[in-house]
């Protein structure tokens, strides 16, 4: 046995550890085919980047997972990967460019891409020290990638298959574009942001000269590709101007006056230009009504030549240039400033714009319904917390064609050819064979549509003998952020149940967003990012771990404390003396093998053995719930409070006893006690378990390969539970005594336990020794009937109280005011649970269990009440 350091220190603890786990194969899955199989994907983190405390909040709780499954028999896969992140890596790759004065179209598609795969080889790097620094029980010989070969098979076999089912088609429709970056976007890549705007009203003037319409816009500039005026067919202002015509301000054109019940009667004016090629519901006016769609826009912006003298200016200062231009003709009626919800892009920040671009979709109608059906069934895929089904149905109902098309060059390349004479196209999945005729598609598919197929696509289908696929898809559990249901898990879900007839995983469990202690996102513009590996620099990866699993419940956001890492430090620190103490009493010849637990036990060895089994069923149920704070606060509590602050101090009265027996079973409950709680802390810090864990001398090569605690009923105590309460009763209340009167616990003091039944006065004499070691009195006196002194401390506990006769110590006023605050507390309880007891809506709805806890409360409030009030009475009598 090596000697443990005197204080934890993670750095020293967690070096070389993992490095030993990966060398053994530990991770690796497959090993033992007889085993169930169990399976996590990790979320794959984008190459743009390193990892940020979400990213370890969400590995952490996948890596419990797997630990505890591997524990409990299972043959665990826990399968990494990264995800090539199109707009994301490509912005950054164009940036570091741009440092340089180059643009990628200096470069060309080919070396532009070389540059991106060194970029994804250096941040994969990055990622993977990072994974390694968490502790997180990766299988290596399963690491995936986006773009890799395997997974650009599935890509391109998905796209195929849905374009000849019709589920892929290529259209020309109003998309979210990205000015900055020159993309398509989905919906669901577009945040909203309210903004100071204005509504303009301008005046198109009826072309017979017979007056105006007034039209108002948040969009000026769209106005030049205005192509008709719609009003509603009943609204009687405008019944006589439908078939007239206006001229378009400035432009000259003439547009139509239509009808169209789209138009609200109630909103605005009632009259409303029509600018197809700019908005999705003009488009779709447009299409009822075959009017022509003018692009007044270019890629990046600016004003193409349809916008006449606004040619090449900013779609921004051609909106502040034509306002003006249209005052100084009098066609402006008022200006209304308001603040309106805009679109902007996730990825560069810039404003969205509605624009006519001929694009990929997928059709979504289908598949929609499809995955909503398939929730109604029992085999529904299960979401942790439950509500977030909810969330994942309103999406999948109201949801819009998915536009699936970018115009980048980092991605999976959609697997389309035109005909160079025809235009004819050609999907498949290899090029067409006569390929000099034909020239691919320069888009790629959005990143999330490989990452759909992450589940399956990372085992190996489309082979579906695969033997990873056979055997460990369906996955187990998803585990990421509820920021990410649309994006990718209600992706992941229809694609998966489309390709493969299967769901992709059994149970979703969401976590919130990490953020700042304050309450505020973590951002780099103000400066409240925290570098989860600076924090295992300084607290050690097991802390950062343990804070993140049990700081929040499932669904919440977590806010990151370094006060309360600091405090899972001291935790760790609590555990590491607790377990140097009990490995040292163990002592070398000592090995897993001598414990016996079948001999004579104190009361004290008992009642930990059965807060042992509690715990351990406890931490068990609520694992599988995936209630990981709950598991927390559990634990800490059965560590620090009844294994450290009780039983370890407890066990130091038989150690340092003449009693040989004795001191071999508190050998035996100290290994069994420990073990089992390295055990159940394992999947939280593993480093730490792993290095106690090999002090204590077993047969085990290492925690990681230890099987999960279980329930030994046989240990189980009821009565031990009763002792030690009674007994941890009387200690706290002489510490509280003594802490009153400022009489340290060395000086001795005489002491009375006055009992309300023999029963209890036996049980406290056989275990005095446990009182005299932690109260230190002069002499002890436990009885149920006794005299008590003038000058007395006293503290009424259920069936017992403590008295401490203090001559000169205490003023009896003053206990009598210190007394009457107790029946003001013990009135206040008796009046609660009396109003409970006295509703007739409690007592008939509440399950009989709960109805007996509180008439137990009732009880010994009561006792407690009438205890103090006979003292209170007794001082008066005396003073």
């Amino acid at each position: 046995m090596k000697e443990m350091a005197t204080k934890y220190d993670p750095q020293a603890v967690e070096h070389g550890l993992y490095d030993e786990w990966v060398e053994k194969d530990y991770f690796k899955a497959g090993k033992d085919q007889s085993k169930t199989p169990y399976s996590i994907v990790i979320p794959p983190p984008n190459v743009t980047g390193k990892l940020h405390l979400g990213h370890a909040w969400d590995t952490t709780l996948q890596d419990m997972i797997i630990r505890m499954k591997r524990m409990q028999g299972y043959d665990v896969l826990y399968l990494p990967g990264t995800d090539h992140a199109g707009i994301a890596t490509q912005a950054k790759v164009e940036a570091k460019l741009r440092e340089q004065g180059i643009s990628r179209y200096d470069l060309g598609r080919e070396k532009f891409l070389e540059q991106t795969w060194a970029w994804k080889e250096e941040y994969a790097g990055f990622i993977r020290s990072q994974w390694r620094k968490l502790g997180l029980g990766l299988d290596y010989s399963r690491e995936r990638f986006t773009l890799d070969e395997g997974l650009s098979e599935a890509v391109r076999k998905v796209f195929v298959k849905m374009y000849e089912e019709g589920l892929i088609y290529r259209g020309e429709y109003i998309i979210n574009w990205d000015p900055a970056t020159r993309t398509a976007l989905s919906d669901i890549e577009v945040i909203h942001k309210d903004i100071e705007g204005a509504f303009y009203h301008f005046k198109y003037p009826l072309t017979d000269g017979s007056g105006y319409l007034e039209i108002a816009t948040t969009r000026p500039e769209t106005m030049l590709g205005d192509t008709a005026v719609v009003v509603h067919p009943k609204d009687e202002r405008y019944q006589y101007m439908i078939g007239k015509t206006v001229t378009l301000p400035l432009v000259g054109r003439e547009l139509p006056i239509l009808a169209d019940e789209y138009v609200d009667i109630e909103t605005g004016t009632g009259a409303m230009k029509v600018t197809p090629a700019h908005d999705p519901n003009d488009f779709e006016i447009g299409n009822r009504h075959d009017l022509e769609r003018i692009l007044v826009m270019n890629e990046d912006g600016t004003m193409n030549e349809n916008a006449g003298q606004y040619e090449g200016m900013d779609r921004f200062d051609c909106r502040k240039q034509l306002v003006e231009d249209l005052k100084k003709e009098n066609f402006v009626i008022k200006i209304e400033r308001h603040e309106h919800s805009v679109g902007h892009s996730e990825r560069s920040g810039a404003v969205v714009e509605p624009y006519l671009s001929t694009q990929w979709f997928v059709n979504m109608e289908p598949l929609a319904k499809q995955s909503l059906e398939f929730q109604q069934t029992d085999d529904a895929i299960q979401f942790y917390p439950g509500r977030f089904n909810d969330t994942f149905t309103r999406w999948m109902t109201d949801i819009r064609d998915w536009c699936i098309s970018r115009q980048l060059w980092w991605g999976h390349r959609i697997p389309a050819w035109y005909h160079n004479d025809t235009g004819e196209v050609y999907v498949g999945m290899e090029p067409p064979e006569d390929i000099d005729n034909y020239t691919q598609d320069e888009d790629v598919l959005d990143t999330w549509f490989s990452s759909a197929l992450w589940p399956f696509s990372t085992m190996g289908w489309p082979d579906e003998s695969s033997a990873d696929y056979e055997r460990y898809f369906p996955t187990n559990t998803l585990v990421t952020g509820y920021d990410i249901i649309f994006f990718w898990v209600s992706r992941m879900i229809f694609q998966s149940l489309q390709f493969t007839e299967e769901k992709p995983f059994d149970d979703v469990l969401l976590h919130g967003l990490v953020r700042a202690e304050d309450g505020r996102k973590m951002s780099k513009s103000l400066g409240n990012g925290v570098d989860p590996m600076d924090v295992i620099d300084k607290y050690g990866a097991d802390s950062l771990r343990y804070f993140l699993a049990t700081g929040s419940t499932p669904g919440q956001d977590l806010r990151y404390s370094e006060e309360k890492v600091e405090s899972v430090w001291n935790f760790i620190n609590k555990i590491w003396n607790a377990s140097r103490f009990s490995i040292m009493n163990i002592g070398d010849e000592f090995t897993i093998d001598d414990v016996d637990l079948s001999k004579e036990k104190t009361v004290a060895d008992e009642w930990i053995l059965t807060r042992l089994n509690e715990t351990i069923a406890d931490v068990t149920r609520l694992s599988d719930k995936y209630e990981f704070g709950e598991v927390g606060r559990v634990l800490y509590n059965f560590i620090w409070d009844d294994f450290c602050d009780w039983y370890i101090e407890m066990s130091k009265i038989t150690m340092n006893g003449e009693d040989e027996g004795a001191k071999q079973m508190t050998r035996s409950v100290l290994t069994y006690t420990l073990d089992n709680i390295l055990r159940m802390l394992h999947p939280f810090m593993p480093f730490v378990t792993e290095r106690i864990w090999q002090q204590i001398p077993h047969d085990g090569e290492s925690i990681v390969l230890a099987s999960w605690p279980t329930v030994d009923e046989t240990l189980n105590n009821e009565t031990s539970k009763q002792a030690m309460q009674h007994l941890v009763e009387v200690i706290v209340a002489v510490r509280q005594i003594r802490s009153e009167v400022n009489t340290p616990m060395s000086k001795e003091v005489p002491m009375i336990i006055q009992t309300k039944s023999d029963e209890l006065k036996v049980l406290l004499q056989n275990n005095e020794h446990y009182i005299k070691r932690f109260c230190n009195p002069s002499t002890l006196t436990i009885d149920s009937n006794v005299e008590l002194p003038d000058e007395v401390m006293s503290q009424v506990l259920t069936d017992k109280e403590v008295h401490l006769p203090l001559e000169g110590l205490i003023n009896i006023e003053e206990e009598i005011a210190r007394l009457s605050k107790e029946l003001d507390k013990y009135q206040k309880e008796l009046d609660r649970v009396n109003q409970k007891l006295n509703n007739e809506k409690f007592t008939s709805k509440a399950p009989a269990h709960i109805i007996e806890v509180e008439r137990n409360k009732q009880q010994d409030y009561q006792a407690k009440y009438d205890a103090v009030q006979q003292r209170i009475e007794a001082l008066n009598n005396r003073s």
